[in-house]
């Protein structure tokens, strides 16, 4: 499952001042095909990356081109500890850049806040995205893209998606519509990318496929362009006097504040291991599907990438599913609440990791291939279970974090995604040292001592977590 960070905002744009389509600002549509682009840039790239690595650039004859690469190598070595042979290097790459991609989003939202606006950041943004992307297609300037990519994509992640909430007003019941369209944008971008970019770099040939990522980019930046004066206008810079009275206006925290704080915090690391096994779908195990699956499909030999157009499908339709499933179960019975819907979750989502330790296990003993019908499953049951835990999760931190410091709260609560996509270059350099029924099994351990953890706080300070807990506590 892809996941992103949204996020309504208070407005400040005149919903009068511009025209509306099927009920919803105009601009609302060019911020939803933007991000469609981008994330069709993003995923594109992304499910070539270990591929193109450990197939080719890490290679002899090509390594010795990367500009840069031998203090690279010497710097990853010091982070993990390790000499990593090509697939452990591919991992930690991969997951050195994944995680930056969840930290630099901070940067950008200080630079738009304070100097360049939210609309220049973007296009800066984008700017920045695109000549990565088309860096990419060189060998020698590929640490160059990547760094350019963390930081395109820290100027443009969450501007972008804060955009959406300042086209309404206050209270407006359509900002939860709002964000549904660009939700779908997302996954639009995301399904389209490995058929367009991943065929490309896997059949023709990678340079294509990272260059078909580029003009994606390109073309949702002419679109944001093009929409621009659609574009809701950034607030007004808060003066000093200005930001000392909000800050006076905040309600101080109570002792039961405080109490969340600590407990919302504790629980990132352990969101971090529950989400191990859904990042490690983009890392170690396109190479070890590459190796392992029968990849022939009514004829054809379908691309590894094309895997990742799956994850995307099931997970949208297992979102929506989850959605479905529990407006349907509070009609009849008690609805659960988040922490135990995301224990649920994480236990869900590693029966599809034991299914992938059993499929690799049967694979090694009888010498054959794993059927591609293991990978629908794999990719359905994960989506099953992280549709409870990442937008519950996202929820929950909403909900519960104190007022005086909620939007706060909600940016550090990203940080899980930098936790995971840590580990999971750190843990996926371990594919060809270990058995992968190994492998896999420890995935599925990982995400169910996750899902105990949960449990475990469910029991012990389950009262904190619930909306009326302060009433209970009061009355205690």
């Amino acid at each position: 499952m892809a996941i992103e960070e949204m996020e309504a905002l208070p407005a400040t744009a005149d919903l009068h001042a511009q025209p509306q389509f099927l009920g919803h600002p105009l601009g609302l549509y060019y911020i939803a095909f933007t991000e469609a682009f981008e994330r069709f840039s993003y995923y594109g790239m992304q499910v070539l990356l270990v591929l193109y690595m450990v197939k080719q650039l890490l290679l002899p004859g090509h390594v010795e081109h990367i500009a840069g690469f031998e203090g690279f190598r010497a710097l990853l070595a010091h982070l993990y500890g390790v000499a990593p042979g090509n697939q452990a290097l591919s991992s930690h790459i991969f997951g050195l850049y994944t995680s930056l991609v969840y930290l630099t989003p901070i940067a950008g939202g200080f630079v738009a806040d304070r100097w360049l606006g939210k609309t220049r950041t973007v296009t800066l943004g984008a700017l920045l995205m695109a000549a990565g992307h088309f860096m990419m297609a060189f060998e020698f300037s590929f640490l160059t893209a990547l760094l350019l990519l963390v930081i395109g994509v820290g100027c443009l992640k969450g501007n972008l998606a804060t955009q959406v909430g300042f086209l309404y007003p206050p209270g407006d019941n359509r900002t939860a519509d709002a964000f549904q369209v660009y939700y779908i944008g997302i996954n639009v971008g995301v399904i389209v990318s490995p058929l367009v970019c991943g065929y490309l770099g896997e059949v023709v040939g990678w340079h294509w496929g990272f260059g078909a990522a580029g003009i994606g980019m390109v073309i949702g930046l002419c679109i944001y362009l093009a929409g621009r004066r659609y574009l809701p206008p950034d607030p007004a810079r808060d003066s000093a006097s200005r930001a000392a009275a909000r800050r006076a206006h905040k309600p101080p925290m109570s002792r039961r504040d405080l109490q969340v704080l600590i407990l919302l915090l504790l629980l990132l690391p352990v969101l971090a291991v529950g989400a191990i096994g859904n990042q490690e779908l983009y890392n170690a195990y396109l190479i070890w599907a590459d190796r392992s699956y029968d990849l022939v499909f009514f004829g054809h030999l379908m691309p590894t990438s094309f895997l990742a157009t799956l994850d995307a499908a099931t997970a949208m339709i297992t979102l929506i599913g989850a959605v479905a499933f529990w407006r349907w179960y509070g009609t009849k019975w008690h609805e659960p609440d988040e922490i135990t819907k995301i224990a649920l979750g994480c236990f869900v989502s590693s029966l599809a990791f034991v299914l992938l330790a059993v499929a690799a296990s049967h694979a090694a003993a009888t010498g054959t291939k794993v059927s591609l019908w293991v990978a629908f499953a794999v990719h359905m049951i994960n989506g099953i279970g992280f549709a409870n835990v990442f937008p519950v999760s996202l929820a929950l931190y909403s909900r519960a974090a104190p007022r005086a410091i909620a939007a706060t709260i909600v940016g550090v609560y990203y940080l899980f995604l930098f936790g995971a996509n840590t580990l999971v270059g750190w843990v996926g350099g371990w594919l060809d040292v270990m058995p992968a029924a190994q492998f896999w099994g420890l995935h599925a351990a990982l995400i169910v001592g996750a899902g105990a953890v949960f449990v475990g706080v469910k029991l012990l300070f389950g009262r904190l977590l619930v909306p009326d807990a302060a009433a209970a506590l009061d009355a205690l």
